[in-house]
């Protein structure tokens, strides 16, 4: 994919409008639930969008965002008996459930008089014999892959019952050039891997990018002139200033959810602490005050306790305190050491990155450390990032013998693992709440 230098978020706006599509009541049959563990993917055919072939590009789109959640399996489109020609008629449904649909979606695209594009779409229960729900969109055409992922999330909600996540970007450190002379740059691009832009453009070094609530901001770290520094950037207008000048190193630096503040990890004198900094009054305050390396401090969605990793006992381990620095409680107690916490956006797991056994695993486990489970282990993960509906993770993985990082993601279940790919090597990704 080329990574294109133009605005990352110009197209933001392009949405103009949403209306519902007249259904009739309906208690459809057809439904997941992803709360029952490894889940059976849903059949579900996915017509070409009428008309043309840009009809069938969101469509293919719809599809393989579906496809790569692992909770619908999409069915091969040579299998459908019915062409549909009507998208607003009932389709024949027995041609459907012959070939096992219990979910149809069809479509239509058209130019509106103003250049606009409209697409539509409804959303069948093949078995019930009637219309879920049924949506249309008004964007510009340059912006039809956006609206696939919206209509694919909302087949996700419809279906699920929860927030679906395709309708997102991905922050991350795009790696090229031999590993002895690598450069590292901030790219963005949409959750499923198309769409890369360069959001940043030197030889300095970048790490851990991150998200601000509104979705417009990252924060990041970069090495500047040789000096560790924290920055924003603002996404629209590519607008940089600097958080603060700190002296020793600083790690980590993260948004609290009401984007207020930036919590990070600053180093002074051989140790790390936890400090927090008020973006408008640029004033900092110190949450913790040891020995040893407190660092990646992680929020929870209510801003109400922050997790950070510590090697205070002697290695790293997880801790949980509240968000003024009270209250700190070690909740890792497995073997190996654990590293990069990060809380759920639905505030019931913690996801982290665990070292054991000369390997480095995914996992999760409760707040209280309870739970703990792993998802996935290899040569070289770390750096998990949470989709914003809280079911899915991205990750960075470099494996044996390889010539750099590759993004990953994996649901919850720990069975739908995912590459994504990316132009050259990538790592330090961070996901986007839902755009709106």
């Amino acid at each position: 994919m080329t990574m294109l230098k133009r605005n990352p978020f110009r197209f933001l706006v392009a949405i103009a409008a949403m209306v519902t599509l007249l259904t009739s009541p309906a208690h459809a049959l057809v439904e997941i639930n992803i709360n029952k563990g490894n889940v059976e993917p849903l059949p579900i055919a996915v017509t070409d969008f009428l008309q043309g072939e840009l009809g069938q590009k969101i469509s293919d789109v719809v599809a393989a965002d579906l496809k790569r959640s692992g909770l619908f399996a999409p069915i091969d489109k040579g299998a459908f008996i019915e062409k549909i020609t009507n998208p607003d008629a009932a389709p024949r449904f027995e041609d459907w459930k012959v070939i096992n649909a219990q979910a149809l979606v069809t479509g239509r695209v058209t130019q509106e008089g103003d250049g606009r594009l409209k697409a539509e779409f409804r959303l069948w229960d093949s078995f019930a014999g009637q219309q879920m729900t049924g949506q249309q969109f008004f964007t510009q055409p340059e912006n039809w892959r956006r609206v696939a992922h919206i209509i694919a999330d909302a087949i996700y909600e419809q279906i699920t019952g929860e927030k679906g996540y395709f309708d997102t970007r991905i922050v991350y450190v795009a790696e090229s050039g031999p590993k002895t002379a690598r450069k590292r740059q901030l790219a963005i691009m949409d959750q499923d891997g198309f769409n890369a832009r360069a959001v940043t453009n030197s030889n300095d070094i970048v790490l851990t990018p991150r998200f601000s609530p509104n979705k417009q901001e990252i924060t990041y770290m970069s090495f500047e002139g040789n000096e560790p520094r924290v920055y924003l950037l603002q996404l629209e207008t590519g607008q940089r200033e600097v958080v603060g000048n700190f002296p020793g190193m600083t790690f980590a630096p993260r948004f609290s959810p009401d984007g207020q503040r930036v919590i990070m990890s600053l180093q002074q004198e051989g140790n790390a602490n936890i400090y927090t900094m008020d973006l408008r009054s640029r004033t900092t305050t110190r949450l913790t005050s040891t020995a040893a390396i407190d660092t990646s401090p992680s929020y929870s969605p209510d801003g109400s306790q922050i997790v950070f990793e510590s090697d205070r006992g002697g290695r790293q381990q997880l801790y949980v305190m509240g968000a003024s620095g009270g209250g700190q409680n070690r909740i890792s107690f497995g073997d190996g050491s654990y590293s990069t916490p990060v809380w759920s956006p639905r505030g019931d797991l913690i996801a982290f990155t665990k070292q054991s056994g000369g390997k480095f695993s995914i996992g999760v486990m409760k707040p209280d450390g309870s739970g703990e489970r792993i998802l996935t282990t290899g040569f070289h993960n770390e750096g998990p990032t949470w989709a914003p509906n809280g079911r899915v993770l991205m990750f960075f993985r470099q494996n044996a013998g390889a010539g750099g990082p590759q993004l990953y993601s994996i649901d919850l279940t720990g069975y739908n693992e995912q590459l994504i790919s990316t132009q050259g090597f990538a790592s330090d990704p961070a996901w986007s709440p839902l755009l709106e």
